[in-house]
């Protein structure tokens, strides 16, 4: 399994292999591009290094290159935010929740909806 976190571009290049599934290296650059300006070749360069990283896997269908994510999102994600709460909260996951929660931007569904995420890891973890 690749535990390498992804560079912010290849981090964005995730996100729309994740949302769309097998794309090319023009859909990519230019889902990008309505973001950030960034070159095509600069998209397909990142691109190729990713595959030599294990991060994306390519196919050829009609002579046209397909890309698609060979790391999971979930994972991914993880491991960014284990990297995030170590570096900037010292390892701790409440102090990352309390300031979340602490600016009051936090509608009440979403408040809602963590008390019953909270719950639910309470009854998992008591039986």
């Amino acid at each position: 399994m690749n535990t390498q976190l992804p560079t912010d571009s290849e981090l964005e290049i995730l996100l729309v292999l994740w949302a769309n599934g097998p794309c090319t290296v023009r859909f990519v650059n230019d889902t990008i591009n309505q973001q950030r300006e960034v070159g095509y070749t600069s998209t397909l360069k990142t691109m190729q290094l990713m595959m030599d990283k294990g991060m994306v896997a390519r196919s050829v269908e009609d002579r046209v290159h397909y890309y698609q994510a060979a790391v999971s999102e979930a994972i991914t994600q993880k491991g960014l935010l284990d990297e995030f709460v170590h570096s900037t909260f010292r390892g701790s996951p409440s102090t990352l929740v309390m300031r979340m929660l602490g600016d009051g931007e936090s509608s009440p569904e979403e408040l809602q909806r963590i008390k019953s995420i909270i719950e639910a890891i309470e009854q998992n973890n008591n039986n």
